[in-house]
């Protein structure tokens, strides 16, 4: 059993992803040599292999305004969050089951990674205040997310990890967004929706 570290009087800080690739590396990375992983490619290019994924992941960390944010408890990499604008994530462009609301760029969240010792205290809440902030700092006007619905009966009770990366619309929605449209994709036969922020 992971031994969970207590958030309580730790020192939190999220910052852009941007020059931090060690940090990163620390929370999504695939540390088997030769193992396979997402790399939180998934929805900007899932066709390059493991070794190519990784190389890609480091150049965007090493140029402005970086691929997302990371969260630092007492300066160890704890939690992840992908923000860009929805242009960069080629499955987003593409997609047949999460609609485009308007013309506008939205900036898009895709993807929360929370390491084991960190998790169920609430830092997802920090992630997600701290990527709408790097968002509106790069001039972002609407920042949204596909998360996961987790009330009604098809929906109860907690969403395993594998569902939960996407977030859920209570996570969203105490943070602000509003729900724009549903999607016709779904997670775990749970309904996901497009939920949205405005900055301007």
């Amino acid at each position: 059993m992971t031994k969970r570290i207590p958030l309580e009087g730790a020192d939190i800080e999220v910052v852009p992803a941007f020059g931090h690739w060690d940090g990163f590396y620390d929370v999504v990375g695939v540390k088997k040599p030769g193992g396979g992983g997402c790399w939180c490619m998934s929805y900007r290019d899932a066709t390059l292999h493991n070794d190519e994924r990784a190389a890609y992941m480091k150049n965007e960390c090493e140029h402005a305004p970086g691929p997302g944010v990371l969260a630092y408890v007492d300066r160890d990499p704890a939690g992840w969050c992908s923000i860009a604008p929805r242009s960069t994530y080629r499955r987003l462009m593409n997609s047949r089951t999460i609609p485009f609301v308007d013309d506008q760029d939205a900036w898009s969240i895709v993807c929360f990674v929370v390491k084991p010792t960190y998790r169920r205290q609430g830092l997802l809440h920090t992630l997600l205040d701290g990527a709408v902030r790097h968002a509106r700092e790069n001039g972002a006007a609407v920042v949204e997310g596909y998360p996961v619905e987790l009330s009604g009966e098809a929906g109860q009770g907690r969403v395993d990890m594998i569902s939960g990366y996407v977030g859920s619309t209570a996570l969203f929605e105490s943070a602000g967004f509003e729900r724009a449209t549903l999607t016709s994709s779904r997670i775990g036969d749970r309904d996901r929706w497009v939920m949205r922020k405005r900055l301007d």
